[in-house]
């Protein structure tokens, strides 16, 4: 069963490309690959409290690697760029309120 726990994996935001995209008000989240713009859009707006204006998607094709001797490959991922609405924002390293 696909929960909003579930389709946002983690955001990613150790990138030079998700930098300059957090000026432009939009957040880049690695989501679960079934998940479609609607579920992904839901699901922030759930978890974050935001209001979500558009959210792009793209699938990413998983590399292959050394393992070994041999060669494998890497699971394929799915990466969705949401765009937040005039005003919004989400600070991940921000203190919780509970301590």
């Amino acid at each position: 069963m696909m929960t909003s726990e579930t389709i946002i994996r983690r955001p990613i935001f150790l990138t030079e490309k998700s930098n300059i995209l957090r000026g432009q008000n939009q957040v880049v989240f690695e989501v679960l690959r079934g998940a479609n713009k609607i579920m992904i859009k839901t699901a922030v707006q759930k978890l974050f409290n935001v209001k979500v204006q558009s959210v792009n998607t793209m699938v990413y094709r998983g590399k292959d690697r050394r393992m070994g001797r041999g060669y494998a490959k890497m699971q394929n991922w799915k990466k969705a760029v949401v765009t937040l609405a005039e005003g919004e924002n989400i600070d991940f390293f921000a203190e919780s309120a509970e301590s």
